[in-house]
């Protein structure tokens, strides 16, 4: 008997501005899958992550997008998020006024679709602080105000934390950061899914450093808006090693170079 995946993409194609950006990629994610999704700038990878949630400016124009089974393609942003999908943001952007503690306490009641109490939310946030080495006194903090690059992914996976979704995005997690605070994230991830063993994470990122510090299922190679090839961490360091020329498209062989 067919297992539904948790996330099925089907011939999905999508445009911005009037211009094709994904032609036709199809993909699934198993509950419990960590996947890869590795690929030049400009392949596509990011508005794939967007157009999973549903951001403006993304049009689907053929294809669909099934959450356990169920099409989602045409949901809101915010119906998806309650539904389980969690986006880390490649560029979190900051909220004045707005505390941590706040933010979360108003991001777990829409995910449960029920109140959730300061004290409930205090206790979670700081217990899951302790376990991610964070200063408790970040909770108090404006969301992402004056956070450095490091703070800012990790207050992402506090969020994912305590979010507790069926499926993390996260859209170059990695960007910006050195290896210090890669290692952060990595393990941080890491932690979360030791917690959470049926979320299933599918990552975005250029390099294959990531993948040190996060166990993973599949890796998939995106180039011109279109899967080229799947396979398990051997696929990532051959990448890293040999980079994409074996994948793009080559050149035309013009008329005066065959003389």
């Amino acid at each position: 008997m067919r297992v539904t995946p948790l996330l099925e993409i089907v011939d999905l194609h999508v445009s911005a501005d009037g211009k094709p950006i994904l032609k036709g990629v199809s993909l699934t994610v198993g509950q419990g899958e960590s996947h890869i999704l590795m690929g030049p700038n400009g392949a596509g990878k990011s508005t794939l992550a967007s157009t999973l949630l549903g951001r403006p400016g993304y049009r689907v124009d053929r294809g669909a997008i099934r959450l356990a089974g169920e099409d989602i393609t045409e949901w809101a942003t915010d119906a998806r998020a309650k539904a389980g999908l969690f986006l880390a943001f490649q560029y979190p952007e900051s909220i004045s006024g707005v505390s941590v503690l706040q933010f979360l306490r108003q991001a777990m009641a829409a995910r449960r679709a029920e109140d959730t109490s300061v004290l409930e939310v205090r206790l979670a946030m700081t217990e899951w602080m302790e376990r991610l080495g964070i200063d408790p006194a970040f909770g108090e903090r404006h969301l992402n105000e004056g956070f450095s690059g490091g703070e800012r992914k990790r207050n992402e996976i506090l969020q994912m934390a305590l979010l507790e979704p069926r499926l993390a995005v996260l859209d170059e997690t990695d960007s910006g950061l050195d290896i210090d605070a890669l290692r952060v994230v990595g393990h941080g991830v890491q932690k979360v899914r030791a917690e959470r063993p049926e979320m299933a994470v599918l990552a975005v990122t250029h390099y294959q450093r990531l993948l040190e510090y996060m166990a993973l299922d599949r890796v998939h190679l995106m180039i011109d808006g279109r899967l080229v090839e799947s396979g398990g961490p051997e696929l990532a360091a051959r990448i890293e090693h040999e980079g994409y020329a074996d994948w793009l498209p080559r050149p035309e062989t013009r008329e005066g170079d065959r003389r």
